[in-house]
């Protein structure tokens, strides 16, 4: 009886080998992945001619393999490589897409600064004569520091124009009253009166108005789809971690290690383990959401016109000089009173016969340009409104490429231990939704300093686009300044977690009895060959239970 046990068993330890995933009686060859892992690259020296024993697997399910442990770390190499170049693609392709539509909005923007001042020049030689001539610096100012200031420059709209009218002022009452005696004293008092005598009429209120909204909204517009472009920049340049790239791994090439080369991952598996990858990028979500609905409603309220305020600037300039001209014997006499009578000395010309008048018309087509920055600021707020949800499409956009479709797809998919269906639930956006994520181990209390950086640049932009919407002027002089840089321990209180925290164990993973912890692959592939190591062991029961 004692040889007959010890022939049972000698024929156990000689079937359970050879019990395979498909239950073959023999090994299977790896010329499939050896093809493939040629493929790629890879030299073909030590990869095996069929199947061996994995326990030397460190990603891998540990069940008969067709891959050595230096094939699984090319392998990870190679797909965090291919990974992180899809990701730096994708976020290229949205940076090139941002600054097309930054380049055309500001350039066009310069042309009808340019067209403006053109105009200007051009009539009002024509139209003023030596008064435009002889003082053309103060009007060539003007479109200087409007300019600078769309460019960033820290200068202060309203004190600009205030300075503009005060010096014309000075100007068309000087050349006014050249038979007079003028020095630099008399002229500052004139200039002080400027807003009570308003010689100008409501051109100069009217005007600073309009053109400090547009402008400001401008400038915003062009700074916030900069900042939305170095987010972009700087976000798609963090590393992935570790735990990520394991899971990838996995998902992506483990399946020709288990000798299923055309098996695809499954669609919820995939999600799971790119969630969990973009897990910090996906908290962008909620500011970048903000920022692009701020900017298309900045561009759809205030940016359609914004052609027409500075192609009229010459008009409306024309009109505010012809109105105290027209009213120039009122206020000289309201002036004389306030900074005293003038003496003669000046020259022999009464100077007012000199100002020739006539209302400036820009030849400029308003209607043409109109049409071409309402079609330029629609193409912009459609762009802005397509990109709201970038941050959270981003696992769809990596995994649509690469999941099973197809008819009974979900049950014949790779799920990470066999073709089998994946029934583990689909973890939400963000960081915090990670804690139960069952592919990638996230510690929700680490959140990635860079990313968290960009939130706060976001938010900090947000809001200053909010002033500009309400017409409220905005600095931009401290903006590499709000955040404070990474290790500082300083964050905001919104990202800052209060109370307990929820801490993702780094150790002990949850627990999902559809397949083992991905810790116990050598289990978890040995399970494959249970059914025939159960028969030998019930049979050698019963001859013991027999004696």
């Amino acid at each position: 009886m004692d040889s007959f046990i010890i022939a049972a068993l000698a024929l156990c330890s000689l079937t359970v080998p050879a019990c395979g995933d498909k239950g073959t009686s023999k090994a299977r060859s790896c010329s499939d992945i050896r093809q493939f892992y040629g493929g790629k690259g890879f030299s073909l020296d030590g990869v095996p001619q069929s199947e061996m024993s994995g326990e030397h697997l460190r990603i891998c399910p540990q069940g008969y393999t067709c891959c050595t442990s230096e094939m699984e770390d090319n392998l990870a190499v190679l797909s965090r490589r291919e990974i992180e170049g899809v990701l730096k693609d994708d976020g290229r392709s949205l940076q090139t897409s941002i600054t097309r539509h930054h380049k055309v909005f500001d350039d066009y923007f310069h042309e009808l600064l340019n067209r403006s001042m053109i105009s200007l020049q051009e009539t009002f030689t024509s139209t003023w004569g030596t008064l435009y001539s002889d003082n053309a610096k103060i009007f060539s100012d003007l479109y200087k520091d409007l300019r600078v200031y769309y460019q960033g420059a820290n200068v202060n709209l309203e004190e600009m124009f205030s300075e503009f009218w005060a010096k014309l002022l000075e100007k068309v009452f000087y050349q006014a009253n050249k038979k007079y005696s003028l020095d630099e004293d008399y002229l500052e008092c004139v200039s002080k009166r400027m807003e009570t005598l308003e010689p100008f009429g409501n051109t100069p209120a009217i005007l600073t108005i309009e053109v400090t909204r547009k402008f400001v909204a401008a400038r915003s517009f062009v700074r916030g789809l900069q900042l939305s472009k170095e987010v972009v920049q700087k976000v798609s340049q963090v590393p992935l971690s570790q735990e990520c790239m394991r899971a990838i791994m996995k998902m992506t090439y483990c399946p020709y290690c288990r000798g299923m080369p055309s098996a695809r991952p499954c669609s919820n598996y995939c999600s799971n383990v790119m969630k969990g990858c973009l897990a910090n990028q996906a908290d962008l979500n909620t500011e970048w959401r903000h920022l692009a609905e701020t900017m298309s409603t900045l561009a759809e309220r205030r940016l359609k016109e914004v052609d027409k305020v500075i192609l009229s600037l010459p008009n409306h300039i024309s009109e505010a000089m012809l109105t105290m001209v027209e009213n120039l014997d009122t206020i000289n006499s309201k002036l004389f009173q306030s900074c005293g009578s003038l003496g003669e000395g000046g020259t022999t010309s009464t100077g007012i016969d000199e100002l020739k008048g006539g209302r400036v018309t820009v030849e400029d087509k308003l209607e043409d340009s109109s049409i071409k920055m309402a079609k330029l600021v629609e193409d912009v707020a459609i762009r802005l409104r397509d990109m709201r949800s970038y941050w959270i499409s981003l696992p769809n956009i990596l995994c649509d490429d690469r999941v099973a479709s197809g008819a009974g797809a979900e049950d014949k998919c790779w799920n990470g231990i066999s073709r089998a269906r994946y029934l583990p639930e689909v973890m939400g956006d963000g960081i915090a939704s990670q804690i139960n994520n069952p592919e990638v181990e996230v510690d929700i209390t680490k959140p990635d300093m860079t990313i968290r950086q960009q939130i706060m640049q976001l938010k900090i932009m947000t809001n200053r686009l909010k002033n500009a919407l309400n017409g409220r002027d905005v600095d931009f002089q401290d903006t590499n300044d709000d955040v404070s840089g990474s290790g500082s321990g300083n964050c905001p209180d919104e990202m800052c977690s209060r109370g307990p925290r929820l801490v993702a164990p780094v150790t002990d993973r949850p627990i999902f009895y559809l397949y083992p912890p991905e810790n116990e692959r050598v289990k978890a592939s040995a399970q494959q060959n249970l059914p025939s190591m159960a028969i030998c062991l019930l049979s050698l029961l019963t001859l013991l239970l027999g004696r």
